[in-house]
């Protein structure tokens, strides 16, 4: 019985950060890009292009392995479409820190006739969340994810928050 309890609460609790992160994200996004899952980016078979959507200091703590660094602040939508492949369908995902600023870059992929564009829901932080890795600038592992500031580190509920 005090087994069930304890499955009970870590799904309910679950759940509940996830109604959470859904309010937040519907307060900042206008859902004009659809969300990919951590789980799903995950998968051998999902084969995207990443772009971390974070400013370069915010990238160079951590960020998923093979993600291209293309800024928010100074994002130049011409400079990336440099880094992508001529086929307007690749599969393309944005991140940042939780799903606000990937949107409004990815909404500008998919202006720019990029067709299979998507959010990663939750960014590096629900990545992390889920015991995903996440790699530094010499591309080791570690537990260091960059929050943007101590308001939005209470999204990161695992690895070492850092915010300057």
């Amino acid at each position: 019985m005090k087994r069930l309890f304890i499955l009970f609460l870590i799904i309910s609790s679950t759940a509940f950060g996830q109604k959470k992160l859904d309010k937040l994200l519907k307060k900042w996004n206008l859902k004009g890009v659809p969300y990919m899952s951590v789980e799903t980016l995950a998968l051998p078979k999902t084969n995207a292009i990443l772009l971390d959507a974070r400013e370069q200091k915010e990238y160079e703590v951590s960020h998923i392995e093979n993600a291209i660094c293309v800024g928010y602040d100074k994002f130049n939508l011409k400079k990336t479409l440099t880094k992508l492949p001529k086929d307007k369908n690749a599969k393309i995902v944005v991140y940042c820190s939780l799903g606000i600023r990937s949107e409004v870059v990815a909404d500008k992929l998919i202006k720019a006739g990029y067709t299979n564009v998507y959010n990663l829901y939750g960014g590096i932080f629900e990545w992390k969340n889920a015991n995903f890795q996440v790699i530094d600038t010499i591309g080791k592992p570690t537990e260091k994810v960059h929050t943007f500031n101590k308001d939005w580190s209470k999204w990161l509920k695992k690895g070492v928050k850092v915010y300057e």
